[in-house]
């Protein structure tokens, strides 16, 4: 999926360029527009609180987190500062936070499948040249870290956005109980991230939203990427 370092030891240049930029395109566009999301889901379910704080934005530098950024870079995998919301304020609050928390992901799976269709469009071009295929690489790979973000998110793991989604579902003493130890479930989750434990699943999900999201421009655009 584009690790910085494997490409750096396999000297393809090109392909890092590409990611570079791809990624520069999610942390700069897609990861603002996924705190978004977030605040605006909050807002529609009654808490302001986000607006306030000034998240209700794309400006990249009211969201960004330095490392989350980093991690994004090096990893593919990354975060930006958490949307602040206030449960008291929400109209419902336990189905709200669910669908706030939702939105983040969706964002991306929505971002993920805009990227997709692009490049799918454009290898649509018979008479590509290198400028057209760059962009498709681009695009792709703009797609595909889109589908890890989401992917990531949607873990039923604290404090990631799944958690909060499968809180609408869990009782609220199991849900409670399991959100006293999300410090330290987050850093066993940064450690099977780091040693490439969670490569394989997190890769077999990837793969299948990847094909999802190009169901549709594989059937109008009847070409590969």
């Amino acid at each position: 999926m584009g690790n910085m370092l494997s490409l750096l030891r396999s000297g393809d240049y090109f392909t890092l360029i590409i990611s570079i930029l791809s990624k520069c395109f999610v942390v700069f566009c897609c990861l603002p527009i996924h705190e978004l999301a977030h605040a605006l889901a909050a807002y529609k379910c009654g808490d302001d609180t986000a607006k306030l704080k000034g998240r209700l934005t794309v400006n990249p530098f009211a969201h960004l987190d330095i490392i989350g950024t980093i991690m994004i870079f090096i990893f593919g995998i990354g975060y930006a500062n958490p949307v602040p919301i206030n449960p008291a304020r929400l109209k419902h609050p336990r189905r709200d936070m669910a669908l706030i928390a939702f939105a983040g992901p969706v964002s991306n799976i929505l971002m993920g499948f805009i990227s997709v269709f692009i490049a799918y469009g454009l290898a649509a071009f018979e008479s590509a040249n290198a400028g057209i295929n760059a962009l498709i690489v681009f695009f792709s790979y703009a797609a595909q870290v889109n589908v890890m973000l989401a992917v990531f998110n949607l873990l039923p793991i604290p404090p990631l956005d799944g958690s909060k989604i499968y809180s609408a579902i869990l009782p609220d003493k199991v849900y409670f109980k399991i959100m006293k130890y999300d410090r330290y479930i987050m850093i066993g989750l940064m450690v099977l991230l780091f040693t490439g434990l969670l490569n394989v699943p997190l890769y077999w999900l990837n793969d299948k939203m990847f094909d999802f999201i190009s169901i549709i421009p594989r059937l109008i655009f009847r070409v590969d990427v």
